[in-house]
């Protein structure tokens, strides 16, 4: 199962995350297949980036986030389009 998961850079006491996409059975820190964006914590607010277009692809790939990088994407309005893109479209269809 692939997922979309936070994976910890930075050094001590500094954590910067990237938001990434991975096979579930690697280290939490292991190699990943794409990179979405990234999350750094320590600035005051915390700064977030994330390639939309990607998520919203890998995710209509089947794709799950987990919570917290599901909060992160909701923020930026990912989990929204792939809502419209999955349900609205086909209820569109059925009405056809």
């Amino acid at each position: 199962m692939v997922k979309i998961r936070l994976t910890r850079m930075g050094r001590r006491n500094r954590p910067f995350y990237r938001l990434v996409v991975v096979d579930s059975q690697k280290r939490r820190d292991g190699a990943y297949i794409d990179s979405l964006g990234f999350y750094d914590p320590i600035r005051d607010p915390g700064i977030m980036s994330v390639d939309v277009d990607k998520a919203v692809d890998w995710i209509m790939k089947g794709a799950q986030p987990t919570e917290t990088a599901r909060s992160i994407l909701a923020k930026f309005g990912v989990m929204k389009k792939v809502h419209e893109l999955k349900y609205v479209k086909e209820a569109g269809e059925k009405a056809e």
